[in-house]
C-alpha cells in the first residue's frame, strides 16, 4: 500500500511556520506533493529526512511553483508538460516501475475569466500528456487542479456559476479528462458526501462556517480506481487556504 498526499501550502515557507513540518512527519507518506511554494530552490529551510526531493520553481520569483518529497527513488523526474509549460513551475512528473505521478498547480482562469485561453491551452496539453503517459503504465495527478466539478463539490453553486473555478469552460474541461479514461478518487468512493471541501476564503470566516470548494484532487487512470482503498481530506489541517489530501492505493 502507499499513501500519497498533495497540499497546496499557498507559500511554502509562510506553511513550515504554521505547522508544516509536524504533519509532514505524522502523515509519513510514501509521497507528498506541493503546489504554490512561491519559493525558489534553496529558499526554504525544510529537510525531508529520508525522502528524495524535487522542486520547480517559476522563473517570476514568489510566484507558483510546485514540490515533491518521495521516499523511493524514481526512475526518472520530467519538469513541465512534455517540455512545454516550463516557465511558471506548474508540473513535476515521477516515472515509477508501475505507474507515474504527476503533480500539477493548475493556472487560475482569474477574475473575469482573464486568463480562460492559457487555462484552456493548459487542460489540453495536460490530458493529451495523461493519456500518452496512461498508453505505457497508469497515472496518478494529484494538486490544485482550481475546479469544482460539480454543484456538490461547493458551498454555493449557484452564486459562482460562471466565476473562475466553477466555469462551464473549467467544468467541461475536467469532464473531459474523466471521459479520457480518468477517475476523480474521491467522488468514486463517496459520489454522495456532501461539505468535503479542501479550499476556503479568507474572507468572511468561511473556514469556520465550512463554506468552500473542492479544488484539489487525485486523478487517476481508471484502471486503477478500484486499487484504491481511501480518498482523504484532511480539513483539521490548516497552515494555508487550502487543506491536504490524500490517497491509499494498493500498487
Amino acid at each position: 500500500m502507499l499513501k500519497m498526499i498533495s497540499w497546496n501550502v499557498n507559500g511554502f515557507r509562510a506553511c513550515l511556520q504554521k505547522g508544516f513540518a509536524d504533519f509532514f512527519k505524522a502523515a509519513d507518506a510514501d509521497i507528498f506533493c506541493l503546489q504554490e511554494t512561491k519559493m525558489q530552490p534553496g529558499q526554504a529551510d525544510f529537510r525531508a529526512e529520508g525522502y528524495y526531493e524535487y522542486y520547480f520553481s517559476a522563473e517570476k520569483k514568489g510566484y507558483s511553483g510546485t514540490a515533491v518529497f518521495a521516499k523511493q527513488e524514481p526512475r526518472s523526474v520530467a519538469c513541465g508538460i512534455d517540455g512545454a509549460f516550463m516557465d511558471e513551475g506548474r508540473v513535476i512528473t515521477l516515472e515509477y516501475e508501475n505507474f507515474y505521478l504527476i503533480t500539477s498547480y493548475t493556472p487560475n482562469a482569474q477574475p473575469e475569466l482573464k486568463r480562460i485561453d492559457y487555462r484552456m491551452a493548459y487542460e489540453d496539453a495536460l490530458r493529451t500528456y495523461m493519456q500518452k503517459l496512461d498508453a505505457f503504465k497508469p497515472v496518478i495527478l494529484c494538486g490544485d487542479l482550481n475546479v469544482a466539478h460539480q454543484e456538490i463539490d461547493l458551498k454555493n453553486p449557484k452564486s459562482n456559476v460562471g466565476n473562475p473555478g466553477f466555469s462551464d469552460q473549467e467544468r467541461g474541461k475536467f469532464s473531459e479528462l474523466l471521459s479520457a479514461g480518468f477517475t476523480d478518487t474521491f467522488r468514486y468512493l463517496y459520489p454522495d458526501r456532501k461539505d468535503a471541501y479542501s479550499w476556503w476564503s479568507y474572507r468572511m470566516r468561511a473556514r469556520e462556517k465550512n463554506v468552500g470548494w473542492r479544488i484539489d484532487y487525485f486523478v487517476v487512470s481508471s484502471s486503477l480506481r478500484e486499487k484504491i482503498s481511501d480518498a482523504l481530506i484532511y480539513s483539521e489541517v490548516t497552515g494555508s487556504d487550502h487543506c491536504p489530501v490524500g490517497i491509499v492505493v494498493n500498487l
